[in-house]
């Protein structure tokens, strides 16, 4: 715990420096997805008594190992057939997903609270859908440098690669609304 709690104080003026300025959406996009170790995706339910109904659960991700490269800007995530989610998503891969620097020392030191828009949240909307081969190398760098644990959850629970297939983005991180960014910006942005 002592090391962790090192680790978020020695990135929180690193944070404080980096954060783009509200003019530049689609970089703030990159740098909030960056980052955040884990998101709120929400699906269509497919279960029974809940069917075609928002369910919103948490799942940690990774666009790229921690650093200032900024990542793909591609959020990977672990999953597994067994989890209530990722059933829904076997339906309809529909999704949206949400990352808020809410989750980084950031906000708590600058006592916004997480619905401030100065503590920047960014929604992404589109599907869920198994990499190849190739870039499941790729997700499986992104996603195993944050979360090392995973390397030892359940084999038997055939836990596969995936990603967030990005068609919209909203950004969130200053007062007058939300940005819309293209998905086009926000790849195209240097982080």
């Amino acid at each position: 715990a002592g090391v962790l709690l090192l680790l978020c104080a020695a990135s929180a003026p690193l944070l404080a420096r980096a954060i783009p300025p509200p003019e530049e959406a689609a970089r703030m996009a990159r740098f909030v997805l960056h980052s955040c170790d884990w998101g709120a995706l929400a699906t269509l339910s497919a279960q029974e008594g809940l069917r075609g109904r928002p369910f919103a659960n948490i799942f940690s991700l990774s666009d790229g190992p921690p650093g200032p490269q900024g990542g793909s800007g591609v959020p990977y995530l672990y999953l597994t057939d067994m989890e209530i989610s990722v059933q829904d998503l076997e339906v309809n891969s529909n999704a949206s997903l949400t990352v808020s620097l809410a989750q980084t020392p950031y906000c708590k030191r600058h006592k916004y609270d997480p619905q401030n828009p100065l503590c920047a949240h960014i929604i992404f909307v589109g599907s869920i859908v198994k990499v190849n081969d190739t870039e499941a190398v790729l997700a499986k760098k992104a996603l195993f440098s944050r979360h090392p644990e995973m390397e030892t959850w359940p084999k038997d629970h055939n836990w596969f690669f995936a990603k967030f297939n990005i068609t919209n983005i909203w950004v969130l991180d200053y007062f007058g609304g939300l940005k819309i960014v293209t998905p086009e910006e926000y790849y195209n942005v240097k982080p």
